[in-house]
């Protein structure tokens, strides 16, 4: 797993529902973390709301530390980034979870903890609490309804912290970019396979093949593509060779 991620802990304040919780679990091994803490959460988390939401990441919660104040959840961090959904004194220099990431990744990368910490459902986090804070995140919302539901909070800054750490990367074709002279050669198996078929009158396939090279040019072929395509021709030619008619 990156380094970078397992320095990243979830803090969850005083976290009140077992289905929030378990989609929070769900929302970290999604993102490559898998350090929860509970600051005094509820006696009545665990149940079977819980155990449906989290489903395969159920360890996470079982793997969970608890502790009794968010001054124990974060002592030993580097950064503490708070999020908080409401407007006011000292929340102006707020920054999006993009923006944020960057920086909390740094500490990381020199080897201190970083917690991401999460208010309870009811009202959030107060100022008693958010004093603690390194970084104030706010997620970006449409201004006619900004409240998140906390899985959701947690699962929009656990994924920007994943982005961010590089852990992702693009899934690569199986086969290689076809070549220019392969990407002809499959063409000019359709030129004959438009001659062979009929497809239109002879002086008229230049131009339809222009056409189907614009088609068959506009993304990148890979060889598969290209062996199917030519597939895709010479068993139409066949087809019109040794196939009997159909009469109307």
């Amino acid at each position: 797993m990156n380094s970078l991620l397992t320095s990243i802990r979830i803090v969850c304040v005083r976290p009140m529902y077992g289905g929030n919780m378990g989609s929070i679990c769900r929302a970290m091994r999604n993102s490559g973390l898998n350090n929860l803490v509970l600051v005094d959460p509820s006696p009545d988390l665990y149940g079977a709301e819980l155990r449906m939401m989290a489903m395969h990441a159920l360890d996470v919660y079982k793997n969970r530390t608890e502790v009794a104040t968010v001054e124990e959840a974060v002592g030993d961090c580097g950064a503490v980034a708070m999020t908080s959904g409401v407007d006011g004194f000292y929340r102006g220099h707020a920054l999006s979870p993009r923006e944020a990431a960057p920086d909390l990744l740094s500490v990381a990368e020199r080897g201190m903890p970083v917690a991401l910490v999460f208010g309870p459902e009811d009202k959030g986090m107060g100022l008693d609490e958010l004093k603690l804070a390194t970084h104030l995140i706010r997620i970006p919302t449409h201004p006619e309804y900004t409240s998140l539901n906390l899985s959701q909070a947690v699962l929009l800054v656990a994924h920007e912290m994943f982005l961010a750490s590089g852990e992702y990367k693009s899934p690569e074709d199986a086969t290689p970019p076809a070549s220019h002279q392969f990407r002809e050669r499959m063409l000019s198996t359709w030129e004959e396979t438009m001659h062979d078929i009929a497809f239109c009158p002879d002086e008229k396939i230049p131009h339809m093949m222009m056409g189907l090279r614009r088609i068959l040019t506009r993304g990148e072929l890979t060889e598969n593509d290209v062996k199917i395509l030519m597939g895709l021709a010479r068993q139409s030619t066949w087809a019109a060779k040794n196939l009997p008619s159909i009469e109307p």
